[in-house]
């Protein structure tokens, strides 16, 4: 976090409220190979892209633009024709021309807030290994289940969530809280907003019986 000693600094609005146009024009501001101030400009060429980061995690909703990046542009503003900053820069396809990629405003106002309240951003936690399971289309229908796949447990963490509740290996999560989930990143991307501390029902698929089972997430510990 940087933090200035002085007060009225000019500073650029995030321009969080509205979703960048496809083909709106777009400005990239940073310091590419170390030339300060540089700016690149381009046009948004899509939104609600998916990126997965160095964690596993996805980042959703992520603007695809084509004003030139380089090292250096990351973690610069992407800013639309009237200076608000509809994103923040964070990657490029290397073999690719004129495809880069900003996560948006508004999870950058969240990420934001987090770091402003907690000092760091907190995510959900349960403990648990998983993978995408496919269900028996007889089982489905016969349980009218929302998907034909779920998150089935490989594993659970000593000393977690998972352990500590009636969750168990081969239960398969079909759903958290009203959400449906039928595979891994689903559950992370719904842990992802969670509110740490509040109770979460999900629904299990356990061989033949479709459970609810109430668990407490907390915060995913720091490796």
């Amino acid at each position: 976090m940087l933090r200035a000693r002085t007060a009225a600094l000019p500073a650029l609005a995030l321009a969080s409220k509205a979703v960048p146009r496809v083909g709106q024009l777009v400005v990239a501001i940073g310091n590419p190979f170390g030339f300060e101030a540089t700016v690149s400009a381009g046009v948004v060429s899509a939104h609600g892209r998916v990126l997965r980061g160095g964690d596993g995690r996805l980042i959703e909703g992520v603007i695809q633009h084509t004003a030139p990046l380089n090292p250096g542009n990351s973690g610069g503003p992407l800013v639309d024709s009237h200076g608000g900053v509809v994103g923040i820069n964070t990657a490029i396809i290397a073999a690719a021309q004129g495809i880069g990629f900003a996560i948006p405003a508004n999870t950058a106002e969240w990420v934001l807030s987090e770091v402003l309240t907690h000092g760091r951003v907190r995510r959900a936690y349960l403990g648990i290994a998983g993978r995408t399971r496919r269900i028996d289309r007889r089982l489905v229908r016969a349980l009218e289940l929302p998907l034909e796949s779920g998150l089935e447990v490989i594993a659970r963490e000593p000393n977690t969530p998972a352990s500590e509740s009636d969750l168990r290996i081969g239960d398969i999560v079909i759903a958290a809280g009203l959400q449906a989930i039928a595979s891994v990143d689903a559950l992370h991307r719904f842990l992802s907003r969670f509110v740490i501390g509040e109770t979460l029902a999900l629904q299990v698929l356990r061989r033949t019986q479709r459970l609810m089972i109430e668990i407490r997430p907390v915060e995913m510990p720091r490796r």
